[in-house]
């Protein structure tokens, strides 16, 4: 009964931090980010020259790149399905124009600021977040984290044991935890993306999700707040995500792999990774990721063993 009880905490806590994918696209895009090292956006652009032309006349203010993940994110048996990209396309740029321009604002001005000194200082982003005097008290490196691997892809950590998220949505509605996740991954599609026009690499986000420590089930209203913003993932920004880590599942329930998998939505069991990780397991807490390289390249190092080759 406790194994049971520990995989439904196990599911309500991860699914929030998945960013799904369109089911029609799941394989696709599992290719394509397992490839993304030999990835070059210029080829990219060229092979899909004629759909980003067609996204242009429907979203003339979009960028090439922007244009591009929209493209790859509809593949079909002519190359593109480009009605429904373009549908896709209008729909973010909506968004971005009407409910998400303060967020979308927001995160460009913060990664400004986070990089005007030529490195990465993370406190304007953590500042300019949505309802940040509310949720930086909970929503810590202690928890959540994103690093950078030596390839230009972002490594977005989550330990949800360490998030008191009971106490957290007595201090904010699941509008604003929706709206503050959002942010996050706008920070992140800017990062990339960013990364991606200096460097010519298509980059993404690989999702490590660290259960150590999950033993109840998640605040209802948390888990509301982190699958409404997931399902806005790819929706708004496609052809980012790539894996997701499931990390350190507790010893009980290690044996029901083959029962957990089909809790996940189809469109992400293609991508779900299920792994040991020893080092990030035997840190308290994540911040020790931040304080030094020699801890952030362990475990680094150890992401990259555990991806599929």
């Amino acid at each position: 009964m406790r194994a049971l009880l520990l995989v439904a905490a196990l599911v309500a806590a991860v699914q929030g931090f998945v960013a799904p994918a369109p089911a029609q696209t799941t394989r696709t895009r599992v290719r394509l980010f397992a490839a993304f090292k030999q990835n070059d956006v210029k080829k990219l652009l060229a092979s899909k020259r004629n759909a980003i032309d067609a996204l242009g006349k429907a979203a003339p203010e979009t960028s090439e790149l922007t244009r591009l993940r929209f493209a790859l994110a509809f593949p079909s048996a002519r190359g593109t399905d480009v009605a429904s990209a373009r549908a896709a396309l209008r729909e973010a740029v909506a968004w971005r124009a009407g409910p998400g321009k303060a967020i979308t604002d927001a995160a460009r001005e913060a990664v400004a600021a986070a990089t005007a000194g030529g490195g990465w200082d993370n406190e304007p982003v953590r500042a300019a977040a949505p309802h940040a005097a509310a949720i930086n008290e909970f929503i810590t490196p202690k928890n959540i984290l994103t690093l950078s691997t030596d390839d230009g892809d972002l490594v977005y950590v989550i330990r949800a044991s360490l998030i008191d998220d009971r106490k957290l949505m007595r201090r904010v509605s699941v509008a604003q935890l929706t709206d503050f996740f959002l942010y996050v991954k706008e920070v992140h599609s800017l990062i990339v993306d960013a990364r991606a026009a200096r460097t010519g690499r298509l980059a993404g986000v690989i999702f490590a999700n660290d259960i150590s420590g999950i033993s109840a089930i998640p605040d209802a209203k948390f888990s509301q707040a982190l699958t409404e913003s997931s399902n806005q993932y790819e929706k708004l920004y496609p052809s980012l995500a790539g894996p997701t880590m499931i990390l350190n599942l507790p010893f009980l329930i290690q044996g029901f792999v083959g029962l957990i998998k089909p809790l996940f939505p189809p469109s992400v069991q293609d991508r779900l990774v299920f792994e040991s990780a020893p080092y990030l397991a035997g840190l308290d807490e994540l911040t020790p990721l931040t304080a030094g390289e020699t801890a952030k390249a362990a475990f680094l190092a150890e992401v990259k063993r555990k991806l599929p080759k």
